[in-house]
């Protein structure tokens, strides 16, 4: 599985994929938060807080951790490698773990810079220092269930077809349906409470600095029966 994992991460950085991924994210939420006027603008605001960056992140991931995964099975499936794969000495789901935590990895490391974001707030509260340790730490710890969701989804969706492009289409409209569908349904339907069955409900849950078992429990679930749904699909492709 080790050598699966560093397989995806070389893959990623002897391409333009990897490089791409860290500098849109980076650049993308940098814009936002620091340069252009608006909701987002940290300035505009007036709070030394990273709100707006928990709420910016999820949408921006939504799109660039499928075009992570998009590759994952499809690429292996064009390149006709996808029998070398599932006959080597390896047990199906090492093969899927070993896919789903190369991409995490890439993901985790696109995130480790907006620590730098920390140091700007910290700097910039009346006193030094004045934020909200409680509320950042457990934004990160929703974002990172939030990356393991989005990638299980993406490298499910990248079993269904051999054009990467549809690949990454599929995970989007998931990820979007499990993250913002739910919360959509709750607006049209207020009398039933849909919004705790969506991935914003429990992650805007875990944001607020208490970690509730209810909240890790969905998200580890929802990682596991999308990797489950890829060893079946794998397992299926394989007969």
């Amino acid at each position: 599985m080790i050598a699966i994992i560093q397989k995806e991460i070389n893959s990623f950085f002897s391409s333009a994929i990897g490089y791409l991924v860290i500098a849109i994210f980076l650049i993308v939420n940098g814009l936002f938060l620091w340069v252009f006027p608006g909701t987002f603008n940290i300035f505009d605001s007036g709070f030394a807080e990273l709100s707006a960056f928990f709420e910016l992140a999820p949408w921006v991931l939504l799109f660039l951790i499928p075009a992570v995964t998009m590759r994952a099975f499809s690429d292996e499936y064009r390149m006709g490698t996808i029998e070398i794969l599932v006959t080597r000495p390896l047990a199906l789901w090492q093969i899927v773990l070993g896919k789903f935590l190369g991409s995490v990895l890439l993901i985790l490391l696109a995130l480790v810079p907006t620590l730098l974001y920390i140091i700007s707030i910290d700097a910039l509260g009346n006193p030094s220092g004045n934020w909200d340790v409680g509320s950042t730490v457990g934004s990160y710890i929703g974002l990172l269930f939030l990356v393991f969701s989005y990638t299980a989804i993406g490298v499910f969706a990248s079993t269904l077809s051999h054009n990467q492009v549809v690949a990454f289409i599929t995970a989007v409209f998931v990820c979007f349906l499990l993250y913002y569908g739910f919360e959509s349904l709750d607006a049209l339907l207020p009398s039933v409470e849909l919004s705790y069955f969506g991935l914003k409900s429990h992650f805007d849950s875990v944001a607020r600095g208490v970690l509730d078992t209810r909240d890790i429990v969905y998200f580890l679930s929802i990682s596991a029966l999308f990797l489950v749904a890829t060893g079946v699909q794998l397992n299926t492709k394989k007969r």
